[in-house]
């Protein structure tokens, strides 16, 4: 059975109770580099999937718009979204608009589509969505037609109209595919799935970035779940507090950042107190190399 994570929070609070203090809020977020430019993002940034895709009504709209000021107001800049994720680029694109917040937030889509004009229009939709002139990363999504449209984005680059560009995908199936883009194309930035239980992009693809220059944003931080259900009522180990960690979503997010190769993993944020949680593991310590193994033997042995 799986878990939501207002279930599991719901589940968990009285384990927790006794656990380490919350980090400070008003601490600067960790923050990494993009290789390819030398600009530095904060280290955890806001996914947009499935929990952006709702009615554009100010009922629904209305904790998304919490969330992603709160976000802003703690420092996070990174948002990331796509034309396939329903309604979330029109959504996004309001909220922004609303709240003037464009100008802070580093902004990322997709493109998903076969062909020139196909691809062409896409991009042209996203503009339109998210109500900008300029979008900061369009990476094409889940390796689709990556040579006809990384030469778009790569035009797109050459106008100013976007500053990096990149490919994504989410299924270890395609880790060969990326990993020979990876070397073919000069690539800003990759996206791919990483977690503490699905560990296989640590064995190839965040090495070659790290080699080829290519920054890392992680989709799935939390295994769409999985994790939450595997420690439901569980409360956290003390030695949690070793690596300022104050919660299990925290837990999950620093052991993703402990690899030096991981630039921002982008976990779905569709209330504030979840802005406010993640962005804790964007603070303090991060487990070293022994420690990291210490949390796998934890999860694996769940």
């Amino acid at each position: 059975m799986t878990m939501n994570r207002r279930a599991f929070l719901a589940a968990s609070t009285a384990a927790c109770l006794a656990g380490p203090a919350p980090a400070r809020a008003d601490t600067a977020l960790l923050r990494r580099p993009i290789p390819s430019s030398g600009e530095h993002i904060p280290v955890i940034g806001i996914g947009t999937s499935r929990r952006y895709n709702v009615e554009p009504t100010p009922e629904a709209v209305a904790p998304l718009r919490e969330a992603v000021v709160r976000f802003a107001e703690l420092g996070g800049t990174v948002i990331d979204t796509a034309p396939d994720y329903g309604r979330a680029e029109e959504v996004l694109g309001g909220i922004l608009a609303e709240t003037a917040l464009r100008e802070k937030i580093f902004l990322c889509s997709k493109v998903a589509a076969e062909g020139r004009e196909a691809g062409e229009a896409q991009v042209a939709q996203s503009f339109r969505r998210l109500r900008t002139d300029r979008i900061d990363l369009i990476a094409v999504h889940n390796l689709i037609d990556t040579g006809t449209q990384l030469a778009l984005l790569r035009r797109l680059k050459d106008e100013k109209r976007i500053r990096y560009l990149g490919a994504t995908t989410w299924a270890e199936r395609q880790y060969g595919d990326l990993e020979a883009l990876m070397r073919a194309e000069p690539l800003d930035v990759i996206q791919v799935n990483y977690a503490i239980d699905a560990r296989q992009a640590a064995e190839r693809i965040l090495p070659l970035a790290r080699d080829r220059g290519i920054a890392v944003m992680i989709n799935v931080p939390f295994g769409r779940e999985r994790l939450f259900t595997l420690v439901r009522g569980r409360a956290l180990p003390p030695w949690a507090a070793e690596f300022d960690c104050a919660s299990w979503p925290q837990f999950f997010l620093k052991y993703v950042l402990g690899h030096e190769a991981v630039t921002c993993p982008v976990p779905g944020m569709a209330q504030q107190r979840y802005v406010e949680d993640n962005l804790g593991a964007a603070r303090g310590r991060l487990p070293d190399a022994a420690t990291r193994r210490r949390m796998e033997e934890l999860i694996d042995g769940l």
